[in-house]
């Protein structure tokens, strides 16, 4: 027979996985978001490069937009592979989960941190931040995993 989710692993570390899918997925889709209405990433681009036509700040635009929808695919691939490796028990989930801790953590300080030509950080702050939010229940979840009896 077949045990539930809830059965397996507690159901802290479940809605804390869970929380970091949804912020996930926000993450994700607030820069598609963002272009069809605020424009905060197009604004971003428009103030580092003031000499950049409508065309060149879409395609920066366009080019942010997809690698961060590529990020938030990964994530939510990795999230999804964490909750399956918690409830199978596997023993490899925790190393799992850590090293995708660390991967995100990772993408989350180089959209902080890293300098484009223009000399500011290439992805607009608000957006960068975002990204830093799964990471937090992320954190989380693997302590939760490295708790548990092996």
């Amino acid at each position: 027979m077949r045990q539930s989710l809830s059965e397996t692993i507690d159901r802290r570390t479940a809605a804390l996985a869970w929380a970091g899918l949804a912020l996930t997925v926000l993450a994700a889709a607030y820069p598609v978001v963002d272009r069809a209405t605020t424009g905060l990433l197009a604004d971003h681009v428009r103030a580092g490069y003031p000499a950049y036509g409508t065309a060149e700040v879409d395609a920066a635009v366009t080019a942010y937009v997809a690698i961060l929808a590529v990020v938030g695919v990964l994530g939510v691939v990795g999230w999804l592979l964490t909750l399956r490796a918690a409830r199978t028990d596997a023993r490899w989930g925790r190393w799992l989960a850590a090293g995708l801790l660390v991967a995100g953590a990772g993408v989350a300080l180089a959209g902080l941190t890293v300098v484009d030509t223009s000399g500011d950080v290439g992805l607009a702050p608000a957006l960068a931040w975002l990204l830093v939010l799964p990471c937090l229940p992320g954190l989380a979840v693997v302590a939760l995993l490295w708790r548990r009896p092996s």
